[in-house]
């Protein structure tokens, strides 16, 4: 790849910032996560320290994803004209592979770490070894 000699230089209010300006606007905030794939399951994981437990809901929705939504942190803002409490929460949607096994999915919050099981279906016949 080749840069211009001037990409030092480039004005960043030209660049498309629309999603991330969004994004601080209505602090949605994204912590660390992981997905590890083993032969049977899937796990994910995500990182949310100094998260209540009772402020996480995790579920599926009808388009076959998971949803994962929790409140990060509550302020109470007052100033001379409103009163109100502001929230940074976290919210994130993950399309499931067909082979799933919806009615088994556990989730676990401990130590400030969730973690979601995703078990697998096998189709098929299962072959006897002799």
């Amino acid at each position: 790849m080749v840069l211009p000699q001037d990409w030092f230089d480039i004005d960043v209010s030209s660049l498309p910032m629309i999603k991330l300006l969004d994004d601080m606007e209505q602090k949605i905030l994204s912590p660390l996560s992981c997905i590890h794939e083993h032969e049977s399951k899937w796990i994910l994981e995500f990182d949310l320290p100094l998260v209540d437990k009772k402020d996480i809901n995790v579920y599926l929705d009808e388009n076959n994803a998971m949803v994962i939504e929790a409140k990060l942190k509550e302020k109470y803002v007052d100033n001379h004209t409103t009163k109100h409490f502001e929230y940074e929460f976290f919210k994130k949607s993950i399309k499931l592979p067909n082979n799933v096994d919806k009615k088994n999915v556990v989730a676990h919050f401990s130590n400030g770490r969730l973690a979601i099981i995703l078990p697998k279906i096998y189709k098929g016949n299962k072959i006897k070894i002799q």
